[in-house]
């Protein structure tokens, strides 16, 4: 039986950990928090630091192979477990692409993938010298994480919001929808690749609010998508799970916002919705078996179940057995015990032959469910 470690023991370790449970698979995580939610789910808990060269090297020195939750993890070690014969996934090269905005975007540029122009800029200072650049988005390099090193720069009056520190000013495109590409690639090189979704940002948080799978848009722009999303995991070099987040514009060009190279928020609906799960294909992969059928069982939606504005403490979830009465939708709890504003603390996944039935179900679900904390 193989030995396989997360680092991260949060939504993603949890997820991977329920699919693990259907191979034969011994499982270690390794988080900071011992009361995280993956950490019951597990064989193995070690608590330690996932940016820690040390805590990293000596957690996965005994195992037969590696994967991450998250990318901000010790990527010196995780080489150095590579060369000591740990299978990593996806290999340390790939995730230093990855885990820096400014590398990404030179890797875009260099493999010649349609992305939005960008500037790179070390300081406010240098930012005010590009107010010819504006209106953009601008990426702090390293750091940034589900929302959170984004800022959007519209004038110059914006430009004290920016990031004084390494970062990338992308310009700003008239986006007509947002969709994402999840490819599964195995250690041959062979690559499955998902129906596109629809994705829709909450404006204020920079989350992902709710999403429908399959994307709808012309086959045209979507054979494009897959196009440039396999072009951009195969020039990676790894195997693992990728999710290519992509731009579309109303004349149906199609250009790559940022990969991540791991399970994603995007792929949450393929518990339900697709035969092979995202978790389940990366365990598949991990383990060395045959890629899973990715094609729908259904269309699906996800609803993400984000802590209410002005509610910080022990979580109270309102409106529970009114969504669980909804034909179809399947709740999805992470076990986090403290709520806060934009936290995320769930997911809805809602299955349907009838577009209107999921776009219906999701409004609904989204003004019943609300994350409040208790005594309040």
């Amino acid at each position: 039986m193989l030995k396989v470690g997360i680092l991260g023991g949060g939504q993603l370790g949890r997820m991977l950990l329920q699919a693990a449970a259907n191979y034969p698979v011994e499982t270690f995580v390794m988080e900071n928090e011992p009361d995280c939610p993956a950490a019951h789910l597990c064989h193995h808990f070690i608590k330690g630091d996932i940016r820690d060269y040390e805590d990293v090297f000596n957690f996965g020195k005994g195992l037969d192979a590696i994967t991450i939750e998250i990318e901000s993890v010790n990527e010196d070690a995780l080489e150095a477990l590579e060369t000591a014969g740990v299978k990593v996934y996806p290999r340390p090269s790939a995730l230093r692409i990855i885990k820096n905005k400014i590398r990404q975007k030179q890797f875009y540029a260099e493999q010649d993938v349609p992305s939005p122009g960008f500037v790179i800029t070390r300081s406010l200072q240098e930012l005010a010298q590009h107010a010819d650049f504006l209106p953009a988005v601008h990426k702090i390099g390293a750091g940034g994480y589900d929302g959170r090193g984004v800022q959007v720069i519209s004038s110059i009056e914006d430009i004290p919001k920016g990031f004084d520190a390494p970062a990338v000013l992308e310009k700003k495109i008239s986006i007509h929808k947002e969709i994402a590409q999840i490819v599964a690639v195995d250690e041959q090189g062979h690559a499955a690749l998902y129906p596109q979704v629809d994705m829709v940002f909450n404006p204020e948080l920079n989350l992902l609010d709710y999403q429908i799978s399959p994307a709808e848009l012309k086959d045209a722009v979507l054979w494009r998508a897959e196009a440039i999303a396999l072009k951009v995991v195969k020039a990676l070099q790894s195997p693992g799970i990728f999710a290519v987040e992509l731009f579309v514009d109303k004349e149906g060009e199609v250009y790559v916002n940022e990969t991540a190279p791991r399970v994603h928020n995007s792929g949450h609906h393929t518990i339900e919705g697709n035969y092979s799960s995202q978790f389940d294909m990366l365990w598949r992969i991990i383990l060395q078996y045959p890629l899973g059928n990715t094609a729908a069982i259904l269309p699906a939606a996800i609803v993400n179940i984000l802590g209410e504005e002005g509610y910080s403490g022990k979580a109270k979830y309102e409106g529970l057995p009114e969504v669980l009465e909804m034909e179809n939708v399947f709740v999805h709890i992470y076990g986090k015990r403290e709520t806060r504003p934009g936290r995320k603390m769930g997911h809805v996944t809602i299955v349907s032959a009838d577009r209107q039935d999921l776009l219906h179900k999701q409004n609904r679900i989204r003004r019943l469910l609300k994350v409040v904390s208790e005594g309040d």
